[in-house]
Order: structure tokens, then C-alpha cells, then sequence
């Protein structure tokens, strides 16, 4: 003789027929690395930045070209009309900022190689690059000769030369460096950055 209301089916002895199903367990929560080391990272690398900045300022006064002035008729001339070194400025201090974006770049990226860097690492570098990029054209400029072209003209006076200021034509050149840094830093990170561990297939995870 059956039972009434004895569900179908085959039950464990001992067991509870009428006992609610048994509730899925929620995953773990992911523990995620504290925030203070991230930041502290990234602003050494952007502080190690805003120091090469001098470095770019004294190669770039010492490599660019001097751009020469000659006073005649109480008139200010250019002694290159074309204009010739005031690009070769330009190209000199792009190709400073690119060095420099690819040397910081493997650097930071040594260093935090082993941690798995991060996004502090990235903004460090771009802060840090267009940080360095300002103060290596201000301090070219400033330790360069002059800007009164005037008084410079009146003191070597009818029919001499002088040399101009080192000027930074095209300030897309500010840009070099922290665009290569974070390129670089990409490249780097995407060929021998920190693997995650792949995650077992859905068949080999234990049941819930």
C-alpha cells in the first residue's frame, strides 16, 4: 500500500522528501590588490620622469643647432633663411623625447614586471613623460642664449653675429615622449607581461 502525497521517484533512505532544496554556494569574492602600493608606484615613475626632464633640457641645448642672427644696416637678418635649424630643433628634441619614452618605458616595465604592473604604471609613465617634456623645452629655452634679440643686437653692434634662442617651433614635439613611453609599455606588456593562470574547463570545476 502506498502513501498518499509520497513523491515519485527514488529517495536515500533517511532522507527528507519534504526538505528544501540545498542552496547554491556563491563564489568566493575576489581579493583585489591593495590600492597605496599602485599609487605610490605610479608616482616614482612619474616623479623618475619630471627628473629626466633636466637630462632633456641639457642634451637638447647641447645637440640642437644654433640658430644664427647677423646685424646689418641696424637690421636683425637670419643667417639661414630657410630656416633649416630651427627644424633641426624640433627633430632633435623629438628624437630626445622618443629615447627617452623607450628607455623609461623598459625601465618601468622591468621593474614592475614581476607585481603584473598595472594601470599606475601606464599613467606614471604618460604624467611623467609629458611632465619631463615641459621642463626639458623650458630649461633649453631658459639656459639658451637670450630672447631680447634687441639688446643682443646692439651689443655686438653693425655687422656682427650672434647666435638666437633655442625655440621649440612645433609643441606636438611634447608629445613624443609620453605617446612612445605608452606604446612601448604596451607592447611590452602584451609579448612578456605577467600571464594570468587559465581557467580549468567547465567540466573539470567541481559541482556547486
Amino acid at each position: 500500500m502506498t502513501v498518499p502525497n509520497t513523491p515519485a521517484g527514488d529517495t536515500p533512505p533517511g532522507a527528507d522528501p519534504f526538505a528544501p532544496p540545498h542552496p547554491t554556494q556563491s563564489p568566493a569574492p575576489v581579493e583585489r590588490p591593495p590600492v597605496g602600493p599602485e599609487l605610490r608606484i605610479g608616482a616614482i615613475i612619474a616623479v623618475a620622469g619630471t627628473v629626466l626632464g633636466v637630462v632633456l633640457g641639457l642634451l637638447w641645448l647641447w645637440l640642437s643647432p644654433r640658430i644664427g642672427f647677423e646685424v646689418q644696416d641696424n637690421r636683425i637678418l637670419y643667417r639661414d633663411p630657410e630656416g633649416e635649424a630651427q627644424v633641426a630643433a624640433v627633430g632633435v628634441f623629438s628624437l630626445l623625447g622618443l629615447v627617452l619614452g623607450v628607455v623609461t618605458a623598459l625601465g618601468a616595465f622591468l621593474w614592475t614586471r614581476a607585481r603584473g604592473g598595472g594601470i599606475a604604471v601606464a599613467v606614471g609613465l604618460t604624467t611623467g613623460g609629458l611632465l619631463g617634456s615641459v621642463i626639458g623645452w623650458q630649461l633649453g629655452t631658459r639656459l639658451g642664449p637670450t630672447t631680447d634679440l634687441r639688446a643682443h643686437a646692439l651689443s655686438v653692434g653693425n655687422g656682427g653675429t650672434f647666435d638666437g634662442p633655442l625655440e621649440l617651433t612645433a609643441h606636438g614635439a611634447l608629445l613624443v615622449w609620453p605617446m612612445t613611453a605608452t606604446i612601448v609599455l604596451l607592447a611590452l606588456s602584451a609579448t612578456f607581461g605577467k600571464r594570468e593562470p587559465d581557467r580549468p574547463p567547465y567540466w573539470a570545476m567541481p559541482p556547486q
